[in-house]
């Protein structure tokens, strides 16, 4: 068991960080040593609990656990990826170069070729195994490799998500390269996402249209009438509709939200003042500024703050 070292899974087991419930995954390890793990557990007298659905069963042998009986190869599930909140997906990732941002984690990293950015691709796919196809999204280009992470099945970010943005980061480090958000680096932007707002008196008369012009389907969990729409494969952005209570024919319908990371909105806001724009309203501040160009023209600047409670 020499190769399994507390320091290089006890955040996994930190409440703050990871909830109650951490979802452990180890590729490639054996009954024994999760049985030194359980052990461990059990000697060091903490909380622990083994469920199956909803049953809640004592702790036995791993070799108990197996699912589907001793052809399957399989163990049942300890525990199930956790959904984070936005201060948690936040604070447990930001000292590893990601951010927060829309439900999702982002990083960006800086290469010298493409040559470089396709080779740390694909070590990053190797690092996530087959969780990759489940929560991993690359951007590739000659400069930059752009990480985003997110569980796609329930369209939010889970403690799995969070262990992974941590592997990657190291793998990055590893090869000599430096995960981060791009912030007050002086590259031209911070990691970003993009969502287009329509402001609508009947949203779900509306939805359909567009849903059908731009090609988009609903979120994961996600599928109401007046619900947002996305880009399937991942390279649009997102479509939200708000709500009007009645017809304002000299304000746009249509604005740009401009999802940053927290510590990044008041040198963007900043510099969208420096360039003629106007600060139409902070009331929701932190959540969003509202701000318009010389002719009234809105766009937001929005970040994850200010929307729990």
């Amino acid at each position: 068991m020499s190769e399994l070292l507390w320091d290089d899974v006890a955040y996994l087991f930190d409440p703050d960080l990871m909830g109650s419930l951490p979802d452990v995954r180890v590729p490639d390890t054996s009954m024994e040593y999760w049985q030194v793990v359980l052990d461990l557990i059990g000697e060091s007298a903490w909380k622990c609990q083994y469920s199956e659905g909803d049953a809640v069963l004592p702790v036995g042998p791993v070799s108990e656990a197996r699912s589907g009986g001793a052809d399957s190869g399989g163990c049942k599930d300890v525990a199930m990826e956790q959904i984070l909140s936005r201060q948690e997906a936040s604070e447990a990732v930001q000292d590893y170069g990601w951010r927060f941002l829309l439900g999702t984690l982002r990083t960006s990293i800086r290469v010298r070729s493409l040559a470089q950015a396709m080779g740390l691709a694909a070590d990053t796919v190797a690092v996530c195994g087959d969780d990759a196809d489940r929560h991993l999204r690359v951007d590739v280009r000659p400069d930059r490799v752009v990480f985003t992470l997110q569980s796609f099945d329930r369209a939010a970010v889970t403690t799995r998500d969070v262990e992974l943005a941590r592997q990657i980061s190291a793998t990055a480090d590893r090869s000599g390269l430096l995960a981060e958000p791009e912030i007050g680096t002086g590259a031209s932007r911070s990691v970003q996402l993009l969502e287009i707002a329509i402001d609508a008196l009947n949203i779900a008369g509306i939805r359909p249209f567009w849903k059908a012009v731009l090609g988009y389907t609903d979120e994961a969990g996600a599928e109401g009438p007046e619900d947002p729409l996305i880009d399937p494969v991942g390279q649009g952005p997102a479509i939200w509709f708000q709500q009007m209570d009645r017809a304002r024919p000299q304000r746009n319908r249509i604005h740009f939200d401009i999802c940053v990371p927290h510590d990044e909105a008041p040198r963007r806001i900043e510099t969208a003042l420096a360039a003629g724009g106007r600060l139409v309203s902070a009331t929701r501040a932190p959540a969003f500024w509202v701000l318009a160009d010389l002719e009234g023209n809105e766009a937001c600047v929005t970040t994850w703050q200010g929307r729990d409670g």
